[in-house]
């Protein structure tokens, strides 16, 4: 714990203007970031007299080691800096909120040149329009279904597009008139991007214009005496009028808002938001957070108006935004909404009438949701909370292991020999630290040799984060490793107990690498697979964990976990293996001219016998590429050929080169990443 006068700074060192401030701990990574109308008197107030803070503000300020700031021109620069520096640091004392489930979107793919409607989550893409969020994808497909009659847009995904046009056949939506088919030709490229047009137009809240021309549209067929036609259209009609049901409208003036509702105690805060598009609720969400620093109910909107707002433009931030109390100062925040709209926006505290009446329903969605998370959450802790204290009691730590490391080995016969790491934090998977190695100190199959290197690998990166001696290099997977800047991505994390998939022998490998590096506070335990035991090192005897213990639960799913990442990337590794070409070793030659010597010779057997000007015919493909190519493969062994094991059978090159192989029944191939008995056993 350290004391913040140690790196408190100099009287008049801090400047009296507008910022951005960072709190890092001893190991340089960030745990806070701040923003401030004048730095000065903000950084102050972080070192007073420790019994006058916050617990959670005295926590932050004890675990820091050092501050530093960044100095800005106005207060919405200081909002912009402080929201990229949370989203690029992800600092543990930061409110964060969390997303309970991904919410799914209607998507309109604008960007596309037949415009697609389909459901999406996740991160939002340029040049697609999006409705929502709703709260179940099946509530989106039921709107898109009763849309469909009236405004029959693809939804079809690409290869099924691709298929359809290439046998000029469309599909079953396209028989039944709940798609135009643009892939058979039945509307020009411009009519269907007319129609997903009316469909967004539609779905944005502009409704009364569609009914009242389908309206008119059935009156005229009826007077014309076209009855058939008329039903059509009546049917229409009612399908749209339904689709419009399934959101009530709620106010009358055809508004476009988000309303914002917080529900708070001492612990936690819950974050609700209703999206009203044409005075009808569009969308609901809704996010839950520790309040891991002290924080105000003003504060809590601030970062979630950031969170909500932060990677929007345009119309995605509506005209006028409905929060429970304005952030101090409101107008940066305002200002800010306002640049990322384009257009001025309203941000106020609702004081009568139909929208204070559905902000109360908001914050009643508020409190059912934190109460909820609650509820789960006192369950879930309680759990996991005693299985670390199980695991600290039963291997004699000093305290409840917070982080937990595990490590797997995985091959095929010796065969693509790797390794993963996972990481579990207070009992719950951290799959942002998750990594994988491929074992290069040497060749073949001894898993505690690859236990030691890995272990190696790891605890080496820690030490040189450490001890700020630059980064290692040998050659691994570890690619993504940032540079000095506290970002969350690093090797500078140390656990408080390793787990290795196995017994005595990967213990003693792992403990004997930790000991060559000089490292002796990390506890080190093995967990093998036959009877569930826990391997101590330097213990003859295993440790063993009651069947229903939650520790052993815990180490389970920690040692499971660690395995499925070791054997899907295994699996990678060997399927890409065996969709190796010959092709890939040449220099410069890229993924599109290589699939169009294939697509042009039909093989890479029939490439190998070609001649230099015959590869230069290639599109692409010019003298001096057709010579290396050439001695590219004329130096490549061409692979031996796959034989049907249950007839014998010679099995000649596939179109694209690589060897059909076979499972026993005749015609039956293998897929590339399923185990079978003449490839070995996966580990």
């Amino acid at each position: 714990m350290a004391d913040p006068s140690s790196y408190r700074p100099r009287p008049g060192e801090i400047p009296d203007s507008p910022g951005v401030y960072k709190f890092r701990d001893e190991h340089r990574r960030v745990i806070y970031v701040g923003k401030a109308k004048s730095l000065r008197q903000r950084l102050a107030n972080y070192f007073q007299d420790l019994a006058g803070l916050h617990p959670r503000t005295r926590t932050m300020v004890t675990t820091a080691a050092s501050v530093e700031w960044t100095v800005v021109s106005t207060e919405v620069e200081a909002l912009q800096l402080e929201y990229s520096w949370i989203k690029e640091y992800d600092p543990r004392f930061n409110v964060k909120y969390r997303d309970d489930k991904s919410y799914p979107y209607l998507a309109v793919t604008m960007n596309e040149e037949y415009p697609r409607v389909q459901v999406m989550r996740g991160h939002k893409k340029k040049g697609v329009r999006y409705f929502g969020p709703y709260g179940h994808a099946w509530a989106i497909r039921d709107t898109v279904d009763l849309l469909l009659r009236v405004f029959p847009v693809r939804t079809c995904s690409a290869g099924v597009f691709k298929n359809a046009a290439r046998t000029g056949r469309p599909c079953l939506l396209g028989y039944i008139g709940k798609c135009s088919a643009p892939c058979v030709g039945r509307v020009s490229e411009e009519e269907h991007r007319e129609l997903a047009e009316e469909f967004s137009d539609f779905m944005a809240g502009r409704t009364g214009t569609y009914i009242r021309r389908l309206e008119k549209a059935m009156t005229d067929a009826a007077e014309e005496m076209e009855y058939e036609r008329a039903a059509r259209l009546r049917d229409d009609v009612e399908a749209l009028k339904k689709a419009m049901e399934k959101s009530a409208v709620v106010l009358a003036d055809a508004t476009d808002a988000d309303l914002i509702a917080v529900a708070e105690d001492e612990l936690e805060a819950a974050v609700q938001i209703f999206h009203v598009r044409g005075g009808r609720v569009r969308g609901q969400r809704g996010w839950v957070t520790d309040k891991v620093e002290d924080v105000t109910t003003a504060a809590l909107v601030e970062h979630a108006l950031q969170q909500l707002y932060g990677e929007e433009t345009g119309d995605s931030v509506p005209k006028e935004v409905l929060v429970p109390a304005l952030p101090d100062p409101v107008e940066p925040v305002q200002q800010w909404l306002t640049d990322r709209r384009g257009a001025n926006v309203s941000l106020r505290i609702p004081q009568r009438g139909d929208k204070k009446s559905l902000m109360e329903t908001v914050a009643r969605n508020a409190q059912q949701s934190l109460i909820l998370h609650k509820t789960k959450r006192a369950s879930d802790l309680t759990t996991r909370s005693r299985a670390l204290e199980e695991i600290s009691e039963a291997l004699d730590l000093d305290s409840a292991p917070l982080r937990i490391e595990c490590y797997d080995i995985s091959h095929l016969q010796g065969d693509d020999v790797v390794a993963s790491m996972v990481v579990f934090e207070d009992g719950l998977a951290r799959k942002s630290e998750y990594r994988r190695f491929q074992i290069k100190g040497f060749e073949g199959q001894d898993d505690v040799r690859s236990m030691h290197e890995v272990i190696t690998r790891r605890f080496r990166r820690y030490l040189a984060e450490k001890e700020k001696t630059g980064e290692w290099a040998d050659g691994d997977e570890l690619t993504d490793l940032k540079d000095d800047e506290g970002r969350p991505k690093r090797f500078a994390y140390p656990p408080q107990l390793v787990v290795v998939d196995g017994g005595q022998p990967q213990v003693a490998a792992a403990k004997r690498a930790l000991d060559e590096l000089g490292i002796d506070d990390i506890a080190v335990c093995g967990l093998a697979k036959r009877l569930e035991e826990v391997w101590l090192p330097a213990e003859d005897d295993p440790v063993v964990l009651p069947r229903t213990s939650e520790g052993l639960y815990l180490l389970q799913r920690v040692r499971d976990e660690a395995h499925r990442f070791a054997i899907t990337y295994q699996r990678a590794k060997r399927a890409k293996r065996f969709r190796a070409s010959p092709l890939d070793d040449v220099p410069g030659l890229g993924e599109t001219r290589k699939q169009a010597l294939i697509k042009h010779f039909g093989s890479v057997k029939k490439l190998r016998s070609a001649t230099i000007d015959q590869i230069c015919e290639v599109p692409g493909i010019g003298r001096k590429t057709a010579e290396t190519i050439a001695v590219a493969l004329a130096q490549a062994a061409p692979a031996a050929p796959a034989v049907n094991t249950a007839t014998g059978e010679i099995m000649d090159d596939m179109e694209d080169g690589t060897p059909e192989t076979t499972a026993g029944a005749p015609g039956e191939p293998v897929p590339a990443g399923a185990p079978d008995e003449r490839r070995g056993q996966e580990t």
